[in-house]
């Protein structure tokens, strides 16, 4: 029962909640994907998660895409540079923005063209140290091509 409702919650207002049985809790907040033109082939998935026990986010899926991938962009000297990387630590307690500019999640191979007010579910799978994984799904929002977390549009 108290699934269902956690499940309904996440579907109207965007955002996820994991709880699992020993271990942790993780939580992701104001999730969206940045809308494609027809043609285009990948995109960028964003939110914040959080974790109240010390876990790894390892592996995104979306039924959108051929593959999805946990990326970071860095400067390197003078170069911002984007590289894919197997995880991202979640420490406990505090709160990991995947962002443009920093890490984020890449959708590649998309099989149709993602646009502006539909929902995309995304399966997050994080795993604790002892290796145990769990799966979150998230409903992201496709926002417009303009669209910046600091404007707010």
């Amino acid at each position: 029962m108290i699934s269902r409702i956690l499940a309904r919650f996440s579907a109207i207002f965007g955002a996820a909640l994991l709880s699992t049985s020993a271990y942790a809790q993780v939580s992701v907040t104001d999730p969206w994907i940045r809308a494609t033109v027809p043609v285009q082939k990948s995109t960028g998935a964003f939110m914040q998660v959080q974790s109240a026990a010390p876990v790894r986010l390892v592996e995104v899926r979306t039924e959108v895409a051929g593959r999805a991938e946990l990326h970071e962009m860095a400067m390197d000297g003078q170069v911002m540079r984007m590289r894919r990387v197997d995880g991202i630590d979640l420490p406990a307690g505090k709160p990991v923005n995947l962002a443009t500019g920093g890490y984020h999640v890449m959708l590649f191979d998309l099989k149709r063209q993602l646009k502006e007010g539909e929902k995309v579910e995304l399966t997050l799978v994080v795993q604790e140290a002892a290796r145990k994984r769990q799966e979150l799904k998230v409903v992201a929002p496709v926002k417009p091509l303009t669209y910046s977390v600091h404007a707010g549009h």
